[in-house]
């Protein structure tokens, strides 16, 4: 079974777009058995692991795994809690060239790149444009504004954030692929890490859409490099393994199939042996 097509929520184009509110309301996150274990950490209390420069190790695996994970890492971390809730939606949109250009780049494998992408945090209603770069394989530079909405096209204010950070042709970026899913926050204790775990990952572009079901996607985030913490060490022991993957990356191979994604061929196989229900991790 490949991954599911599911209705588009919109039209996407260089005009503004936004998924469709009715989209939004039917689409539903199971918080995993386990999560209520943890003790909670508010917003103010997680600035000072905002970690924007930082070291990011990815795994991927399947929601049974996560639940089985969940109850040997409450002693280690407490879970973010935005107005009750442990488990908060997000909606993202990727910026790239015409031509694909930040994808490409990627695809190439080289370390100095870059994505552009627009934020919502639907549970505050808070709202950044955000440039992530690159540096190197331990290393990556999340610099993003404050936005009074989604920006769903360049505004000047945009574009001057942009000219300070990208190499020259900014201006040619444009709306490319939503991204939206539930994520889950681990913050650790006793060491400045967070873990961060999306769950029911969707896709979208044009009148295409693809979901993800049952994979989660985690993300260790550390001053640093990597160190040997209690996640680390747990995806050590239930024999999943650290390796690449990007979400826009992936999306574009989905919906974007015209575009060169062979360097990504693995990554699919295993998004969509987890989608279908495989019980194994990156490779």
């Amino acid at each position: 079974m490949n991954p599911i097509p599911v209705e588009a929520p919109t039209a996407l184009s260089t005009r503004p777009t936004r998924p469709a509110r009715t989209a939004a309301k039917t689409r539903s996150h199971t918080l995993p058995i386990g999560l209520t274990t943890f003790d909670p950490i508010t917003l103010a209390e997680m600035d000072a692991v905002a970690l924007l420069s930082r070291s990011d190790t990815k795994y991927l695996l399947r929601v049974e795994q996560l639940t089985e994970a969940l109850p040997l890492l409450s002693q280690h971390y407490r879970v973010l809690e935005v107005k009750g809730a442990r488990l908060s939606p997000y909606h993202t949109l990727y910026f790239d060239t015409p031509e694909f250009e930040l994808f490409r780049w990627h695809h190439a494998g080289g370390r100095n790149r870059y994505k552009v992408r627009s934020r919502r945090y639907v549970q505050t209603n808070a709202s950044f444009f955000e440039v992530k770069h690159k540096l190197n394989r331990f290393q990556t530079i999340k610099e993003r504004i404050a936005t009074h909405d989604l920006v769903t096209c360049l505004t000047p204010e945009a574009l001057r954030f942009l000219r300070e950070r990208l190499p020259a042709g900014t201006e040619r970026l444009q709306p490319k692929l939503w991204n939206l899913y539930g994520r889950i926050t681990l913050v650790n204790r006793f060491y400045p890490e967070r873990v961060t775990l999306d769950l029911d990952l969707r896709f979208n572009t044009n009148d295409q859409s693809v979901a993800l079901p049952g994979v989660v996607t985690a993300e260790v985030k550390q001053a640093g490099r990597v160190r040997p913490t209690a996640f680390v060490q747990l995806m050590h022991r239930l024999g999943i393994r650290a390796g690449g993957f990007s979400k826009y990356c992936v999306g574009v191979s989905l919906l974007y199939p015209q575009i060169k994604h062979n360097n990504f061929l693995a990554q699919l196989r295993t998004v969509t042996a987890l989608a279908d229900g495989g019980n194994h991790g990156t490779h």
